[in-house]
């Protein structure tokens, strides 16, 4: 016997209401605002701060020498993405110059910790993901 994959998915979506859809989430819903989180947690960058703050607060220049390759302006926007998100938690201290810390919310913690099991993966299949890779051509930019 043979059945629908994601059985439960369909009636779930039918069955809940506006306010249920919104506060539970249905990130494969255009306007599901579940999208932009997912967008800042898995962009190039969201990933690699969410694992660079893993072990503890760091300072910006921290974060910024942790990430090779990373800009002062793109570390900054995506830690302000992160922290309207709920993921980073900022802290200012009044000194002279001023200090600024960051360190992952509980939230932030544990959606690093799935961040991170996803780079863990690739960085292990690394060399089967090469070998199986094809050069994108311009007419089937998919394929």
């Amino acid at each position: 016997m043979t059945t629908s994959p994601t059985p439960h998915a369909d009636i779930d979506r039918q069955t809940l209401t506006l306010s249920e859809k919104l506060d539970r989430g249905d990130v494969l819903a255009a306007n599901c605002p579940s999208r932009e989180v997912l967008k800042h947690l898995t962009s190039r960058w969201g990933v690699l701060v969410m694992i660079v703050l893993l072990p503890g607060t760091q300072r910006f220049s921290a974060l910024r020498h942790g990430i090779e390759g990373i800009s002062e302006r793109m570390l900054s926007q995506t830690l302000q993405w992160l922290e309207a998100d709920g993921m980073v938690h900022r802290h200012v201290y009044n000194t002279v110059p001023p200090h600024v810390e960051y360190t992952l919310t509980p939230l932030g913690r544990a959606a690093a910790e799935k961040v991170r099991d996803l780079a863990d993966w690739i960085e292990v299949n690394l060399p089967a993901i090469l070998q199986e890779q094809t050069p994108l051509s311009a007419e089937n930019p998919l394929k």
